[in-house]
């Protein structure tokens, strides 16, 4: 079995992890019905249309 030879300090153990904290930020498209910035693959939450169709009822 493969068991550590020695303890890995604190130090060590987060100098490992300290790049994995950073978040990347989500790619954002334009909705080509109203213009507005969404999220790509999902419905517009300003107009409601998905793929040239309305899939949600906004007020």
């Amino acid at each position: 079995m493969a068991v550590p030879k020695s303890k890995v300090s604190r130090q060590r153990r987060d100098k490992r992890r300290s790049s994995v904290w950073k978040l990347e930020e989500p790619g954002l498209v334009k909705c080509p019905s109203c213009g507005e910035y969404k999220m790509p693959h999902r419905a517009c939450k300003a107009c409601g249309k998905y793929n040239g169709r309305v899939v949600l009822n906004v007020d």
